[in-house]
């Protein structure tokens, strides 16, 4: 790629259930193989296991320190640092703490989400490079991906003026849109989905901060200065970090900087946010159906089956998503998985 040595970033503090029940807060569907033998996580730290980029710093939730080490020994990619929050503050305090810990210099760091897919790596680390040059000189870059469906639940960039090859200033950015005007941007040609992967050297980002939100800068240096550590594992000071205020990088900094830019690309990106997301990328035979685990099927086309442990029986369905977890089932027809996060809300009252 370049001579730049990158630090990737990995942030795995998440602990959504959108893809309940497979995924819940004590094991988040980062640390799932969902979709390749391998986790959401291990396939995130491959994407940057080259010369090109040095060992990750991983930010993760505490209740998983031993998982998400586990999981990164095991593809040969263990962490340089480990940081473990002591609450979650959002992603704006979190990427605070690994810029403190690469230094707070001008180390490039590449910030990823450890629960997306990327099919076309080599999409994806050419728009790295392209990006790499402005972000020497100061900007902020996030990437934009290519959109393909006037999709609601993401948020767009509007694509600026070209400033460098590849490489546009970011005009705005805009909230998750109602379909009108999902389609509108869509047709436009000039949007591009915010996939939430950023590119930006550590003390740009931390002097950003400093000027949008200072008490989040000074909570996440002071817990850092204040950190434990044992061995590769870092443990920010929990009564310094606890006075960071909650926020993410989009709101905190993106949405408010001026140097910012996106590098469009197409690199086979998606967040797997849902179940009808997952069935959209995943492979299926020739009646739409995609099973794991312990499925019998007669008569049964574009399903999504998923299970850990309990057999599953279909006979004469179709559009369904069946995921069976431990004691729970989850049964609801394809189109509706957004609605998952309202049903565990339903769940929580009746408890």
């Amino acid at each position: 790629m370049t001579n730049r040595t990158i630090v990737p970033v990995i942030l795995s503090g998440g602990s959504g259930t959108r893809l309940w029940p497979m995924s819940t807060a004590q094991r988040p569907k980062q640390l799932l193989a969902l979709t390749a033998e391998a986790t959401m996580l291990q396939l995130t730290a491959r994407r940057t296991a080259d010369e090109q980029f040095a060992a990750p710093i991983v930010v993760a939730n505490a209740a998983h320190t031993d998982e998400v080490e586990a999981q990164l020994h095991a593809v040969g990619i263990p962490p340089s640092v480990l940081i473990l929050e002591p609450m979650a503050r959002n992603t704006a305090p979190a990427i605070a703490l690994a810029a403190v810990a690469a230094g707070a210099d001008d180390t490039v760091m590449l910030v990823m989400p450890s629960d997306h897919v990327i099919a076309d790596v080599p999409a994806f680390h050419a728009a790295i490079v392209a990006a790499l040059p402005l972000v020497d000189q100061g900007w902020l870059a996030t990437f934009g991906i290519e959109p393909d469906a006037p999709e609601t639940g993401y948020g767009y960039i509007r694509i600026g003026e070209e400033i460098g090859t590849g490489v546009h200033r970011v005009a705005r950015f805009i909230e998750k849109p109602p379909l009108d005007k999902a389609k509108e941007m869509l047709a436009s040609g000039d949007h591009a989905w915010n996939g939430g992967i950023f590119l930006f050297r550590a003390d740009r980002y931390l002097e950003e901060l400093a000027r949008f939100e200072p008490a989040m800068r000074d909570a996440a240096q002071a817990a850092m200065a204040a950190a434990r550590r044992e061995g590769t594992r870092l443990f920010p000071d929990a009564q310094a970090f606890a006075a960071s205020p909650s926020q993410s990088i989009d709101y905190a900094v993106m949405e408010r900087a001026d140097r910012v830019v996106v590098v469009p690309v197409a690199m086979g990106w998606n967040d797997v946010g849902s179940w009808d997301a997952l069935h959209a990328i995943s492979d299926r035979d020739a009646a739409g159906n995609t099973f794991r685990g312990r499925v019998v099927a007669i008569d049964t086309h574009d399903c999504l089956v998923h299970s850990d442990g309990a057999r599953i029986a279909m006979v004469g369905v179709a559009d369904l998503i069946v995921v069976a977890s431990g004691n729970d089932i989850l049964i609801l027809p394809r189109g509706r998985s957004q609605e998952v996060k309202a049903l565990i809300d339903a769940m929580k009252a009746e408890d």
